[in-house]
């Protein structure tokens, strides 16, 4: 079977053309190889995918016959991603500046209420 389709039939992608679209792009590799999407994918390999910024590693079990349900999912791969790449995520959630650039304009309604919850959380004779 294809690279792509069973990145598709493992429901990893939502749809084939973005498997494909993935592995022309260099994100789904074997052994830090890049694979072409018309790759013959057999049993026992280990595949390692970047989808939003996780490294996935996951384990070709079986070929699946056609798109399979989630629950059915873990009979053809096996998931071996460390719990280390999901913290990750969480801490570049918090990196990532939402706000507006300081000093334009004025504060919102949630920036007054942390400064609010800034000021309550202080002791008043620190000032």
């Amino acid at each position: 079977m294809r690279i792509d389709k069973y990145l598709w039939c493992i429901r990893l992608f939502k749809t084939r053309s973005l498997a494909t679209d993935a592995c022309k792009k260099g994100h789904v590799k074997i052994d830090s190889n890049n694979l072409k999407p018309s790759k013959e994918i057999f049993g026992n390999e280990v595949i390692t995918v970047r989808k939003n910024q996780i490294n996935y590693k996951i384990k070709v079990l079986d070929i699946p016959p056609n798109r399979v349900g989630a629950k059915l999912v873990d009979l053809y791969r096996k998931d071996l991603t460390p719990k280390e790449e999901f913290e990750k995520t969480e801490l570049l959630k918090f990196a990532k500046d939402y706000y507006r650039k300081k000093g334009t304009g004025r504060p919102t309604k949630k920036d007054r209420r942390d400064i609010d919850d800034y000021y309550d959380d202080t002791n008043p004779n620190d000032f």
